[in-house]
């Protein structure tokens, strides 16, 4: 998987000329990508996410899309709408935001439900329905939603439905005190995104897609996987579960992983990399276990710690 690994690290490099100190981040996100999946980040203001977003996109050589959610948002603002042509009497199509790459959703939570809901189908087949009418997004469309966790006045928090479509939800952090002076000193005369080139050739990147699904899984590993899941639905503290879809985002990103790392078949180090940001957020805590002040972040670590991972992959 020289290939992958040569492309992941020319990606991260180039992203990382913008955004400072957040390699792990950045490469969860190109598994995420590679894995025709999407990503969630969950953080405060001010850290990178419209940033890294957008670096993303450049790097990759694909087109960018912004939604800033806000209550009165409607879903045709997203999906698009027909409009009257007055000189012909024939509807036309005015496509929506929707109709990009990479889709930044930011602060997801501020749109309404039934806005919310729009993305679902989006997100799930790549392709909207419009009075009858099936429209194509494009092969590469990737959504990163945002959302602010400590400011929940006016928001509608994400349905369970909506965010088990995300694979992973991710959260960038405060630098150190070294690298927020290195951001600092980059930003001395222009932004480093201003000078950012794409790092990939036309085609490539469904090439390498393709690559990914190559990847070997062992029967240990999806076993491995499983058992990881089903624990999640089992502990005492967890009203509900992982879905199934927590366990297929699993195993293919950590194939993602395992490629992106030059290797060709998946280790059981690939799936506890990850597990934490597929599965987090997929889980509703028990009344009680939250008074307690267990996270969900909390279960997952003692699953993973508790759980017996395969000796070969």
């Amino acid at each position: 998987m020289k290939q992958v690994a040569d492309f992941a690290e020319r990606v991260l490099t180039n992203v990382s000329r913008v955004i400072v100190g957040k390699d792990e981040v950045i490469r969860k996100m190109l598994a995420a990508f590679l894995s025709s999946a999407h990503v969630l980040i969950n953080d405060v203001p001010g850290v990178g996410k419209t940033m890294l977003a957008r670096s993303f996109a450049i790097s990759l050589g694909l087109n960018f899309g912004r939604v800033q959610c806000t209550p009165d948002l409607t879903p045709s603002d997203i999906t698009g709408f027909n409009v009257l042509d007055p000189r012909t009497g024939q509807f036309s199509f005015k496509k929506g935001v929707l109709f990009t790459d990479v889709l930044l959703v930011d602060e997801i939570n501020r749109a309404t439900p039934r806005t919310q809901s729009a993305l679902l189908q989006a997100m799930a087949e790549k392709q909207v329905s419009i009075d009858g009418l099936t429209y194509q997004l494009s092969e590469h469309f990737f959504v990163i939603a945002t959302q602010n966790p400590v400011e929940f006045e006016g928001t509608f928090p994400l349905p369970e439905a909506q965010l088990d479509r995300f694979a992973v939800c991710l959260s960038l952090g405060y630098l150190g005190k070294d690298q927020e002076i290195e951001l600092l000193r980059r930003l001395e005369r222009s932004h480093p995104i201003e000078s950012l080139e794409p790092v990939c050739q036309p085609g490539e990147l469904a090439r390498m897609k393709e690559l990914v699904k190559d990847v070997y899984v062992d029967e240990s590993i999806v076993d491995y996987v499983v058992r990881i899941v089903m624990r999640t639905r089992s502990h005492p503290d967890v009203a509900l579960g992982a879905s199934p879809r927590g366990s297929i985002a699993l195993v293919h990103l950590s194939r993602a992983l395992a490629a992106i790392n030059g290797r060709n078949f998946v280790l059981p180090d690939d799936a506890k990399q990850i597990a934490l940001d597929v599965l987090a957020h997929r889980l509703i805590l028990k009344p009680e276990a939250r008074l307690m002040r267990k996270t969900k972040q909390d279960i997952v670590e003692e699953i993973l710690k508790s759980e017996e991972a395969p000796i070969r992959g």
